[in-house]
């Protein structure tokens, strides 16, 4: 579902990604772990051209992202990408956060985009919240509303960065919860993030990152027990025994 060859990318002199290969099976989640700086949010930013690359290429869903021809408004309405921020209308109830995109974009009637946001919202616990505005919401309902408006463009693939490091640590359980129901639908996932029990249990593969690079890949049994590199093994250890 997701390829990606050779990339590289430069802020100016500083190298952040490194000849970066990667593949991503339909209907897997793959976590995207490593300290800060490793490069893990600009690699996920590059996977639906929020970043701009280098050298190499990415293909989603067979589409390549970085072409020249493709079409990155249609190819974005198929990637759902959920933010550390929850970036929400303040002016504009959940329902109406979620239902707008389908509207404007897919060019569905109000009636047809409510039905959907309504069963979308109801679904990751917030049948009671429909018409209530982000400021009404905690930050979790709030992230699990992000996570409603990105599913409501029916997407072939979602992209989270970090959806909890904003969130306070009893909210955190929740939007974990939410993706973990979305793995279990077979949705192909790519996961930024510091939870590593998370990790452990929900994905079926982890992406170690150091320094740029992709230090490993490997299931996460293996990768929590017995990682392949120094690297990992120094990480996991001041993350683990923290």
């Amino acid at each position: 579902m997701i390829t990606v060859k050779g990339v590289s990318k430069s802020f100016g002199k500083h190298t952040v990604l490194s000849d970066i290969d990667l593949e991503v099976p339909e209907s897997q989640t793959y976590a995207l772990i490593g300290p800060s700086g490793a490069g893990k949010s600009t690699l996920i930013r590059t996977l639906n051209a929020l970043e701009g690359i280098d050298d190499g290429e990415i293909t989603v869903d067979g589409v390549p992202v970085h072409g020249k021809r493709t079409d990155l408004n249609d190819l974005r309405s198929r990637i759902g990408f959920v933010f550390q921020s929850f970036n929400l209308y303040p002016h504009l109830t959940a329902r109406q956060n979620v239902s707008l995109a389908p509207r404007k974009v897919r060019g569905r009637s109000r009636a047809e985009a409510d039905e959907r946001s309504a069963e979308l919202l109801s679904s990751l616990g917030l049948g009671d919240k429909l018409d209530a505005y982000p400021g009404q919401l905690s930050g979790g309902q709030q992230q699990r509303v992000a996570i409603a408006r990105s599913l409501a463009m029916d997407p072939t693939v979602m992209l989270f960065d970090e959806p909890t490091s904003a969130l306070d640590p009893e909210m955190i359980k929740e939007v974990l919860d939410a993706i973990r129901r979305l793995a279990d639908t077979g949705m192909t996932m790519v996961i930024v993030t510091h939870e590593m029990g998370f990790a452990r249990e929900v994905c079926d593969a982890v992406v170690f990152m150091a320094d740029g690079r992709i230090v490993e890949v490997a299931p996460p049994d293996q990768f929590f027990t017995a990682p392949g590199s120094d690297r990992a093994r120094d990480f996991l250890g001041k993350v683990l025994n923290h």
